[in-house]
Parts: structure tokens; C-alpha cells; sequence
């Protein structure tokens, strides 16, 4: 019988289910949320009511500006749990006879993406090895929170109301637009690409966080960065996170002109491509979250709810279909 081979991007949840969280796990007291479908983050109980939040990410997708992307993916895990950040621990994996020229810009950009964030550089390693062609980060991120305030699952009930920030495609519009400019200058003028490029420059979903945990009238229940995948496949996660179905009107969903033509051109879905820089937030009182995101100067929107059926639906056009388990992100099919 021929081997099953793995395809690029995340794998797949039957293969995590089977391999992963079907094998057990040691339960410690101390270990207040461990490895899950849709989680993102692990919450360690230090204290009464210190916890501390811990999560990791590798950036393989892209090369372009690896080093910004490295810590923010990174921050917005934190980010979605609610905590606040103390620092990264940082490995860098580097291709025989690379330049250090190179590895100095790349570690200055590192540093250039944490300044202002009040964050320390807790750790890591760095290496030439074979192993790779290209570069590789992977950040581990470290936070902190309350007890108080650490976001609990359970609570989530149907009728929690689905916020979307920002816009779909985030990421990934940048990302082609960078990896892709020669191409897309063919149909798309300098001004267009150059928006779409600078998209990574609202990768941050800090922001966003801070507002929905400062106010307990929002009743938040859950926060899910939207990355691999895209809005679907976060959409997917945060049901499962939830054990709840969900029902989504995609007409509702954000989206910049830049994303439609850019994905358009390499026929490409939208709502699949990495969305860093895009949140999806669980909460009783939606209205009041939105309003809230938007003074701050956050665009937001609701875009669905939570239900008591297993399903997940998205209705475009009128026409009802299911949300199917990720299978890779979009960007994967020409990077």
C-alpha cells in the first residue's frame, strides 16, 4: 500500500486528533489549558492568581520581512488569550553560507519589532545548519495574566456573537504582493500593489485585545488570531474550541479591494489566505465591542453566532454551506 504523504501548511486535525491528543497527556494541577484543536497558548498556574501564558510559532511561509513577522505572530497568540506580553525566546536556523550581513539585519529587525513593547529577549538559539534552505524563526512567547481575567471556554454559549477585526486576507495580501510585484505589475498600477504591500504594517492584534479585555460589560468568552487558513479555518478552530456550531454571513466579513484583485489575479479564495493582523472574538455583548474596537480606530464587525448545533455554516448569496476542515492555506498553492 502506497504511503500517505503530508501536504504544506498545518496538520491535518484527524492526524493531530489520532497522534497528538488521542496519545493523553500528564495532567499537573498547574497546567490550567494545555494542547488543544484551536489553541493557540498553554496557561500555567505560578501563583494564586499569577499565570502565565506561553506560546510558540515558526514563520516558513515567506522570507520578506521574517524577523517583523516572527514577533507579532508570535504576540498576537498572547494576544488572543488576553495576556500581556514579558518576552520571546527566539531560535534562528540559518542555510549554509549565508551572509552576515544578512543575519545582522535580520536580528535588527527583530529588535526594531520588539522596541516600545516593553518585551525582553529571554533566550535562544542561532545556527547554520544544512538542514534548511532558506531561513527559519520560530519565537516562543511569554505572558502573563489574572485568574480573573483568563478567558474560560466553558462559558461560551449559543447566541455569543462572532466579531471579525480588520480584514481578511491580511497577511497574505501583503505577502504576495512583495513575493508576487513583478507579476501582479502587469494588471495592477504601483500605488495598489504598494497598499497591498503595506498591509503587514497592521499585523499587530494587541490593540484589539486590550480594548475587549478592559471592559467587563462586553463579556468576552474567547479570542482567535486568524492565520493559516484564513477566516475559515479560524472560524473552524474557534467552533471546535467552543463545542459549539456556528453561523457566519461571509457577506459580512471585512474585505479590502487590494485582497479581491490580488487573489482574483491568482485565483485564489479570500477567506482561505493567512489572515494575521485579524482577530475573531466570542462575546455576549457584540454591539458594544464593535463600537468599542471603532473608537479606538479598529474596524470591526459582527459577522455571525455561535449555536447549539454541531454545524458550521456560512451563508453567501442566501446559499447555505459548510465549513470543511482546513486543508492549508491558499498562499501555499504558488509560494
Amino acid at each position: 500500500m502506497r504511503e500517505k504523504l503530508l501536504k504544506i501548511g498545518k496538520v491535518s486535525e484527524k492526524l493531530l486528533n489520532r497522534w497528538i491528543f488521542a496519545a493523553g497527556n500528564y495532567q499537573r494541577a498547574e497546567v490550567l489549558q494545555g494542547p488543544a484543536l484551536g489553541e493557540d497558548c498553554a496557561a500555567v498556574e505560578l501563583a494564586p492568581d499569577e499565570i502565565m501564558i506561553l506560546s510558540t510559532d515558526p514563520i516558513t511561509a515567506t522570507e520578506e520581512n521574517i524577523g517583523y513577522l516572527a514577533v507579532h505572530v508570535t504576540l498576537n497568540d498572547l494576544a488572543a488569550a488576553g495576556a500581556e506580553p514579558i518576552g520571546l525566546m527566539v531560535t534562528v536556523l540559518l542555510p549554509p553560507e549565508y551572509p552576515e550581513s544578512s543575519l545582522e539585519s535580520l536580528l535588527t529587525e527583530l529588535r526594531q519589532s520588539m522596541s516600545g513593547q516593553q518585551l525582553a529577549i529571554l533566550g535562544g538559539h542561532t545556527e547554520v545548519t544544512d538542514a534548511v534552505n532558506r531561513v527559519i524563526i520560530s519565537v516562543t512567547g511569554v505572558g502573563k495574566i489574572t485568574r480573573e481575567k483568563v478567558l474560560l471556554n466553558k462559558e461560551i454559549k449559543a447566541g455569543d456573537q462572532i466579531v471579525m477585526t480588520k480584514y481578511a486576507g491580511l497577511e497574505g495580501t501583503s505577502i504576495l504582493a512583495k513575493a508576487k510585484a513583478e507579476e501582479l505589475a502587469k494588471e495592477l498600477n504601483a500605488d495598489f500593489l504598494k497598499r497591498a504591500a503595506d498591509l503587514d504594517q497592521l499585523i499587530s492584534v494587541l490593540p484589539e485585545s486590550r480594548v475587549a479585555m478592559a471592559d467587563a460589560r462586553i463579556r468576552l468568552k474567547a479570542m482567535h488570531d486568524v492565520t493559516e487558513g484564513g477566516v475559515l479555518g479560524a472560524l473552524w478552530e474557534i467552533s471546535g474550541k467552543a463545542g459549539k456550531g456556528l453561523a457566519v454571513d461571509l457577506e459580512k466579513v471585512p474585505i479590502l479591494q487590494e485582497t479581491i484583485e490580488i487573489t482574483e489575479f491568482f485565483d485564489l479564495n479570500p477567506y482561505k489566505l493567512i489572515s494575521s493582523g485579524s482577530m475573531l472574538m466570542i462575546a455576549e455583548n457584540g454591539e458594544l465591542l464593535v463600537r468599542k474596537l471603532v473608537d479606538a480606530g479598529i474596524p470591526a464587525a459582527i459577522i455571525g453566532e455561535l449555536t447549539d448545533s454541531k454545524e458550521r455554516i456560512v451563508v453567501y448569496a442566501g446559499v447555505r454551506q459548510a465549513i470543511l476542515p482546513p486543508e492549508g492555506d491558499e498562499l501555499y498553492k504558488i509560494m
